[in-house]
């Protein structure tokens, strides 16, 4: 639908673009005309290549933005399950004999078939998940940087095979990381396109198979990501596309001597199960980002204007909805009042819609689950301290037919208080004042997440210091275009520590496709 030329001239990450704007939203408009389009459609699973249907009642993706009927999709019973596990089982062993380049090639058709598609892609998220158009284009772009990034790691090192040293003259070892076999991706809503491609790219190219099970509140972006790989020319078996309802197939349908691994992105308490279960005879993989619950620090001597744009921006992009969002703020007291009266000004003007439509930042939550927890946050905030702004769920005019609520601002005092550690996937951030930079570390330490954290301030060695000493993977100082939000493949890690992750390596970085191997030591007497 889009001409080469005009997809190349376009580069929209989460906080920067590079873009004539008339001619995006021209793009943009045209693939959300094809997404209106495509909807309604009945779609089946697909295991080992093939379209599959189920006697279940589908599941239907409706729109939060409106409740609009965006497909209908069939849904795995526990045999469809074992169907994919068996195809994916099947196919590993002879992508695994593929020489590595090779994999990365069939990688790169599927990176460039993105690119090629991104419009599309971007249209159907924002549709789907209620993105903005600038967050679903990220999305988008996320997904082929991800795969071309990993493919690069992988090319750097050497596939991941090494010489090793000698104890004998005639004696030759080499180092290889060999796939485990069979991963099972169980994917989010926030996220669909890039989180989904980054786990599965990851694990495909290091010569594992993947049954893929997208988040039932996303479920066409994952068909989509199915139909890259089918264009890309993976071969079939190797990526099984099986929605799936719970009450379907039981909580513990990944509890399987079958699979060999899973990777998974979602709440910590559903990962810190996996962790904790998936071991049986012994120990297999759980690759695990388990969410956040973010803090920004703002010190006495901040920018107070950067540092109020910077936590608008990761505490609203995307309605809260991000792991990395931005859910607390420990400002200096000395500048508490200032920094709060701007951050509020700031949110004030945020344009709240319609997400698919021009200029509108602040879209939809997900569901009317989130929305009770949101409400329930509000009154929570309003006994304990007080509510600055927002705080309320939006009905009027069209806005009373989707999951909208007005981006919230709370003041509590009481540093212990349960919305200081609980994570809510909501737009909600709470504030409160510290004596200084020490305090602030130790209350942001006491939470058990550890993913993303910021800090404002001008003071070389508070940076350090603070780097130094919190409890979180992805840190960054200054940050005006998100004080905790943002990262991009290549350029930051995603690593969470504690409570957000498992390995202690995550995703965007140079370690992660590593994880989907383990080691063998090879050695040949000569």
């Amino acid at each position: 639908m889009t001409s080469a030329a005009a997809t190349k001239e376009f580069k929209v990450t989460y906080s920067a673009v590079n873009a004539d704007m008339t001619q995006f939203h021209k793009l943009f408009d045209d693939a959300l005309a094809w997404a209106r389009k495509s909807s309604g459609k009945s779609h089946s699973l697909s295991i080992d290549g093939r379209a599959v249907t189920t006697k279940l009642a589908p599941l239907v993706a409706r729109s939060p933005i409106d409740g609009a009927e965006l497909g209908s999709f069939s849904c795995a019973t526990t045999k469809e399950f074992g169907l994919a596990v068996a195809a994916a089982r099947a196919a590993q062993k002879a992508w695994a004999a593929t020489p590595w380049q090779q994999r990365l090639t069939v990688m790169r058709q599927a990176s460039a078939e993105i690119r090629r598609r991104k419009w599309e892609l971007g249209a159907v998220m924002s549709l789907e998940v209620g993105k903005n158009r600038m967050e679903a284009m990220g999305d988008a772009e996320e997904s082929a940087d991800l795969i071309d990034y990993y493919t690069q790691t992988m090319e750097e090192s050497n596939g991941f095979k090494r010489p090793l040293g000698k104890l004998m003259p005639n004696e030759n070892t080499a180092d290889v990381l060999r796939p485990y076999g069979v991963f099972l991706c169980i994917a989010p809503f926030n996220f669909p396109m890039a989180l989904s491609t980054g786990m599965t790219a990851a694990a495909l190219m290091a010569g594992n198979s993947i049954v893929y099970k997208p988040s039932p509140l996303a479920p066409w972006t994952g068909l989509l990501l199915a139909e890259v790989y089918e264009k890309a020319g993976l071969p079939k078996g190797l990526f099984n596309f099986v929605p799936a309802r719970l009450e379907d197939v039981g909580l513990d349908f990944w509890n399987r001597e079958d699979i060999d691994g899973i990777v998974f992105t979602g709440s910590r308490e559903v990962g810190l199960k996996f962790v904790k279960e998936f071991p049986k005879r012994y120990p297999r993989p759980v690759l695990m980002e388990g969410g956040g619950k973010n803090a920004a620090v703002v010190c006495a001597s901040a920018d107070l204007d950067v540092a109020a744009e910077g936590v608008m921006r990761s505490a609203f992009g995307l309605q809260g909805q991000k792991c990395s969002a931005c859910s607390r703020v420990y400002v200096d007291k000395s500048v508490a009042e200032a920094f709060t009266a701007k951050l509020v000004e700031k949110s004030k003007a945020l344009k709240i819609g319609d997400p698919s439509e021009k200029d509108i930042y602040l879209g939809p939550v997900i569901s009317e689950a989130s929305v009770k927890r949101y409400e329930d946050a509000v009154k929570s905030a309003k006994k304990a301290g007080k509510v600055l702004l927002g705080g309320e769920r939006l009905k009027n005019g069209a806005l009373g037919k989707g999951h909208f609520v007005a981006p919230a601002i709370a003041r509590i005092d009481d540093l212990s208080h349960e919305l200081y550690r609980k994570e809510l996937f909501v737009p909600f951030v709470v504030i409160g004042a510290v004596d200084g930079l020490d305090q602030a570390i130790g209350e942001a330490n006491k939470a058990d997440y550890g993913l993303t954290a910021g800090i404002f301030t001008k003071d070389k060695a508070e940076i350090e210091k603070f780097f130094d000493a919190i409890e979180a993977g992805v840190l960054y100082a200054n940050r005006k275009t998100g004080a905790t939000t943002g990262a991009w493949p290549g350029v930051q890690s995603f690593c969470g520590w504690k409570g957000s992750g498992a390995t202690g390596k995550g995703g965007c970085g140079p370690y992660y496709v590593a994880q989907f191997m383990r080691e063998q030591s090879r050695t040949i007497m000569e």
